[in-house]
């Protein structure tokens, strides 16, 4: 048996809006570009995705199974501009077919600066979830997978199964990404890493005319998935929600693919779909993966230079981390907010100088002209913060 565990990641930042020094507006958000893209968006990926994930659900009678997870941000947005989309995320909910794993609330890189900041998103998210859909997660993702042994510690003394992360190369060895491991010194806690091949061939070589498996169909990838056979238990497909409508867009037949898929894996009888929860339930740990330096899903490189990998990154983020003493004191929770949302991981990939295999990533949806225009704009927000924290007292 081998068993495809779908995740998908649904994630929109606030992005800001253009903000000089000599600007004092607390309103730090572009809420206009932020609703045109929340609405454009749905149309092509959310809405369309979502109604056909429910009819593949209800036609396979049940036996299609997928989980996601929504940041706090996100759903922020679908309440004000999209209502309709968080509705058709409560109707995937009622199916008993459909997982909502927690993450931190604002997809920050907390973890990294803040350990009281990201067990406090943490808990947000998870109480949030179980106010939205019903559910308690059980499964944990930091945000794009960032993970090490520490956050698998922090993570099991939360009271979570598993964690996902990436299944990078350099990592595994030897080892395949078909199975669960466990993290070191962790007793409880699975852990599921990415098969980021079958994912990637999916979310990003799918509509490339120029790659040799080009068209990819549905019969195909089934062959694929059955191939594990006898050499693992699950195929990890984890990737952004966009890649359906947006990332491909329609016309590349991704919405065929994915309307034909369940079929294909089924009709054989071998194979199945589970949630992470459910894979975590019926295959046991088959062994330990060590992870002492931090990973991630993002670019080739699969480490945290997508955040991480300039002076401008690193200033930033660290500046803005230095305030939560004086920002969490003031007891404001309006500034409490933003100031989370200026933690969420995107202000930080905008800053990114590198432009070679993963220029087109770094550029998807970003506000700026350059790296340099992003990071003096946060600059300048941050500044008004500090202000704002110096007339609290």
């Amino acid at each position: 048996m081998a068993s495809v565990v779908f995740y998908f990641q649904v994630h929109q930042p606030f992005r800001l809006r253009r903000y000089t020094v000599f600007d004092s507006d607390t309103s730090y958000f572009d809420q206009f570009r932020n609703e045109e893209i929340c609405r454009k968006v749905s149309g092509k990926c959310y809405l369309p995705t979502n109604r056909l994930i429910l009819d593949l659900v209800r036609r396979h009678d049940g036996r299609f199974r997928v989980s996601y997870s929504l940041t706090g941000t996100v759903i922020e947005q679908f309440k004000t501009w999209a209502p309709e989309v968080l509705e058709s995320f409560h109707a995937l909910a009622r199916t008993g077919c459909v997982e909502f794993i927690c993450e931190t609330y604002y997809h920050s890189l907390a973890f990294l600066y803040n350990r009281d900041e990201f067990i406090a998103q943490t808990l947000k998210h998870r109480q949030y979830m179980q106010e939205m859909f019903g559910q308690t997660p059980r499964i944990f993702r930091n945000t794009e997978l960032t993970y090490n042994n520490d956050v698998a510690k922090v993570v099991e003394s939360m009271g979570f199964d598993a964690i996902l992360t990436e299944g990078a190369d350099h990592i595994l060895g030897y080892r395949s990404p078909h199975f669960i491991y466990n993290p070191p010194n962790c007793s409880a806690l699975r852990m599921l890493m990415k098969n980021y091949r079958l994912s990637d061939d999916i979310a990003f070589r799918f509509g490339n005319r120029g790659w040799s498996e080009w068209p990819l169909t549905a019969e195909r990838f089934a062959t694929w998935v059955d191939q594990i056979n006898g050499n693992g238990f699950v195929c990890n497909l984890f990737m952004d929600y966009e890649t359906f409508g947006e990332h491909q867009w329609a016309d590349t037949g991704i919405f065929r693919f994915l309307e034909a898929l369940p079929e294909k894996v089924l009709q054989t009888g071998k194979n199945d779909f589970l949630t992470v929860s459910e894979a975590v339930d019926r295959y046991p740990p088959v062994g330990e993966v060590d992870v002492p330096h931090m990973i991630s899903w993002a670019d080739t490189e699969r480490d945290l230079s997508a955040w991480l990998g300039n002076s401008m990154q690193a200033n930033a983020l660290h500046d803005v981390y230095t305030l939560a003493p004086d920002v969490l004191g003031t007891g404001d929770e309006i500034l409490v907010d933003d100031w989370r949302k200026l933690q969420t991981s995107d202000h930080f990939y905008y800053m990114c100088t590198k432009w070679f295999a993963d220029g087109d990533v770094h550029k998807y949806f970003n506000p700026y002209d350059s790296p340099y225009d992003a990071y003096i704009n946060y600059m300048n927000i941050l500044d008004n913060v500090r202000a704002r924290i110096a007339g609290s007292r």
